[in-house]
Formats: C-alpha cells, sequence, structure tokens
C-alpha cells in the first residue's frame, strides 16, 4: 500500500432507502455547512491577530519594515500551502484535514504568545509566522471541497457567499478578542495566545460537524439529488483524479483560471494593504487610540459580511451564475472607497470609519467570487488545487506585497506612497477581472 500522508476521501457506503434520502442530505448539508463555517472562522482567529500587536512591537524598536517582512511569512507560506495543499486536500478526507490544521495552526500562535523567544527577533518571528501560514493553507481547500461535493452549481454562488461570511465572523472577533485577552491577562502577547485557545474549541466543533462526501453518507450526488447538472457532468466526475491530470489537464492549460489568478493577486493587496495596516494608519495618521483602532478593525470585517452575502446573490440572481459582472462592480466602489479613506483629513473619525466599513463590505465579495469562479471552472475533484491556484497568486503576489512593499514604501514615502499602490492595484483587478467578461458564459453554461 501506498505511503499517504493524510486519509484517504471517506469511503462510499450503500445507498440509503429512497425515503430517507431527502431528509438526510437536508439534515447533513446544513450540519455540514455549519461545521465549515465555525471550522473557517477559528482559522481567521489565529491568522490575523498578529497585526494587533504591530503598534506594541514598534514600542519595542522593530520598524514598519521588518515587522512587514514578518508578516510576510504567512503570506509566502499561505500562497504555497494553499496550492500545495489544496492538491492533497482534492484526495484528502475533508474532515480531518480541515480540523488538523486548525489545530495545527493554535498551536503555532500559543507558542508564539506564550514563550518570549516566539517574538525575540525578526527571524525568529517570520519562522513562526511561515509555519502558521503553512497550516492556514489547510483551511480553504477542503472547505472549498465539501461546498462542491454537497451544493451543486446553480447554489454555489448564494452557499460560498454565506461560508465566506467566516472570514468576517472569525477576522471580525479578533479585535474584541484581543481586548478581552489584554483585559483578562494584562499583557500584549495574550493578543496572541488567547484567540489560539479559542480556536482550539471551534477545531473540536469542525471535527464534530462536517463529513467529507454524500456518498459517504449513503447519499447520491449532488448533482442527481437537485438534479443540476453542469454541461460536461458524467458519471466519470465522481471518480477521483490523479496529481498529474489535477494539475496537467484541468488546472495549468485553463487560460480562465490564469486571468483570475492574477486578478487575485491585486484584489488581495487591496484587502491586506487596507486590513494589515488598519492599525497603524489609523493610530499613527488619524489619531485612533488602540482600543478605536481595534474596534474600526472589527468593523472593517463585519461590514464584509451583508456585502458578501449581497455580492453571491447578485451572481447567481441578477447575472446567472456570471462572477465577473459583480466583481467589476464592487471593486470600482472600493477604488472610491479607498480615495476617501486615504485623502479624508484627520480629526473627521466618522468618515474614516465609514469609509473603513464600506471597503470591508465591498472588498470580501470579489475575494469569494474569485473562490466561486476557481470552483466553477474546474472538475469538482480538483476543486482544492484549482482555488489553489488563485490562492498562490493572492498570497504570493498581493498579500505579500502588501506586508513588506507597503511597509517598506510607508517607511520610505509614507502613507500616500502606501494608498497610492493600493488604489492602483484596485484598477489592475478590474481590468483583468474583464478579461473574463465575455468567456465566463460561454464556460459556465448549464445545460
Amino acid at each position: 500500500m501506498a505511503f499517504r500522508l493524510f486519509p484517504a476521501p471517506a469511503a462510499h457506503k450503500p445507498l440509503l432507502p429512497k425515503e430517507k434520502i431527502d431528509p438526510e442530505y437536508k439534515r447533513l448539508r446544513l450540519q455540514v455547512f455549519l461545521g465549515i463555517f465555525l471550522g473557517y472562522a477559528g482559522y481567521y482567529l489565529v491568522r490575523k491577530n498578529f497585526s494587533l500587536v504591530i503598534p506594541d512591537l514598534v514600542d519595542m524598536g522593530y520598524t514598519k519594515g521588518q515587522l512587514g517582512i514578518a508578516l510576510s511569512g504567512v503570506s509566502i507560506a499561505y500562497g504555497l500551502s494553499k496550492f500545495i495543499m489544496g492538491s492533497y486536500s482534492d484526495r484528502s478526507n475533508a474532515r480531518i484535514f480541515l480540523t488538523l490544521g486548525l489545530l495545527l495552526s493554535a498551536f503555532t500562535m500559543i507558542f508564539m504568545g506564550v514563550i518570549p523567544y516566539g517574538t525575540s527577533s525578526i527571524a525568529v518571528m517570520f519562522v513562526i509566522l511561515f509555519l502558521n501560514g503553512w497550516f492556514q493553507g489547510m483551511g480553504w481547500p477542503p472547505c472549498g471541497r465539501v461546498v462542491v461535493h454537497w451544493y451543486s452549481i446553480k447554489e454555489r454562488g448564494t452557499a460560498m457567499s454565506i461560508w465566506n461570511v467566516a472570514h468576517n465572523v472569525g477576522g471580525g472577533l479578533v479585535g474584541p478578542v484581543a481586548i478581552l485577552a489584554v483585559e483578562i491577562f494584562a499583557d500584549w502577547q495574550a493578543m496572541l495566545y488567547f484567540p489560539g485557545m479559542i480556536a482550539l474549541i471551534f477545531a473540536v466543533i469542525a471535527y464534530a460537524l462536517v463529513r467529507d462526501t454524500p456518498q459517504s453518507c449513503g447519499l447520491p450526488p449532488i448533482e442527481v439529488y437537485k438534479n443540476d447538472f453542469p454541461k460536461d457532468y458524467s458519471e466519470e466526475s465522481e471518480k477521483e483524479l490523479s496529481s498529474k491530470e489535477i494539475f496537467f489537464k484541468y488546472v495549468f492549460n485553463n487560460r480562465m483560471l490564469w486571468y483570475i489568478a492574477f486578478a487575485n493577486a491585486f484584489v488581495y493587496l487591496v484587502r491586506y494593504g487596507v486590513l494589515d495596516w488598519a492599525p497603524a494608519f489609523l493610530q499613527e495618521a488619524k489619531d485612533f487610540s488602540i482600543k478605536e483602532s481595534s474596534w474600526a478593525y472589527f468593523a472593517y470585517e463585519f461590514a464584509g459580511i451583508p456585502g458578501t452575502l449581497l455580492c453571491g446573490l447578485i451572481s447567481d440572481r441578477v447575472f446567472n451564475g456570471r462572477r465577473a459582472p459583480a466583481t467589476i462592480i464592487y471593486m470600482v466602489l472600493v477604488f472610491i472607497a479607498v480615495l476617501v479613506y486615504w485623502k479624508n483629513p484627520p480629526g473627521n473619525v466618522m468618515i474614516d470609519i465609514v469609509a473603513l466599513i464600506a471597503i470591508g463590505f465591498l472588498i470580501y465579495g470579489p475575494v469569494m467570487l474569485i473562490g466561486v469562479q476557481a470552483l466553477d471552472l474546474a472538475p469538482k475533484k480538483a476543486a482544492g488545487t484549482a482555488a489553489g491556484l488563485t490562492g498562490l497568486f493572492g498570497y504570493l503576489g498581493g498579500a505579500l506585497f502588501a506586508n513588506i512593499a507597503i511597509g517598506f514604501v510607508v517607511d520610505e514615502w509614507g502613507w500616500d506612497g502606501g494608498f497610492l499602490v493600493i488604489a492602483i492595484s484596485c484598477i489592475l483587478a478590474i481590468a483583468l477581472t474583464a478579461l473574463t467578461w465575455n468567456r465566463e458564459k460561454i464556460n459556465l453554461s448549464i445545460k
């Protein structure tokens, strides 16, 4: 028997009696969806909490450029991991894969906060954050695998928009959890280890709720259950694919995937250019207190909930499953909100908050839809790898640049230089997405 790094996909069980299929499908779809939602929210508790301790580390003598290098460890590792581990997730049990990654990520951040050595140098912080980023890459792919197996293509945009809210729930809770951590433990390191402790609980919940595929529960494929078949669907669609087939037949030669992968790099640069530097920008340029910036961080994340839901509905209901039109509309509005957030003079607190909320409301729609496009444009047995390709560009291109380059740009040219980079990225994301405008309708046609 060949060695497997991760458990194989759950074995198929005999089909349940016909009268049990519908109630069991409805029950398990809700259960599984709740599992991946809470599981992925748990990942975000320990992905971005490092950003909240940047002001404290600056007080210790580190520069923003240095901390940008440390923070880049997450982006470098996450981009590589989402692609590589996405391939493993396509051939693994999503329940175990999702849970294991969250446990390892939580323990990594607990170590960083509890052990003083964890923040003793830029090199040490980079290594720890790199490890965390690698484990973080085990979150999205199994969730994508679950969605394409439990939700049909006509409902996938809406399902993914609701699931994508987990980003905002987990990321938004980081601010209040950090405040609570400092109040309970009376040290800034608690903003690192306390969210990790909570993430462990989320991991247990995810394992209890998630199931790999409908067939592993004695149910038929989702396409049969919903009578919703993509144009290229056949019995072959239910067969597991080899790594060679996944990479070379369905991913690397798919021009549409490359378009959205490059667009994703610029969407992520905007997302993390605003998010990761929000505490520092608001405190330095807008005279916010640490509590005010933490709550603004919270507002940014939670504003993404209605924005993401609306974006998914628009793509499904208004544009009939096309993702590019909704992405472009949202990114044009993001560009306008970024200009207001950037140019608003210090002292106009409400305008800053409203602009930041507007960016949060809008940016997660394109983040979600590019992921949905990747799932739409590849067979469901290659979903993790296809999404991993867009994630590779998003993190190694966009998020990494946001971490490292913006830190140095701000050190050299101030916040104006940093926001000029973000504004240009909005324009490039719009242009690249426009390349898929006409071809998407053909590629996503339904029988």
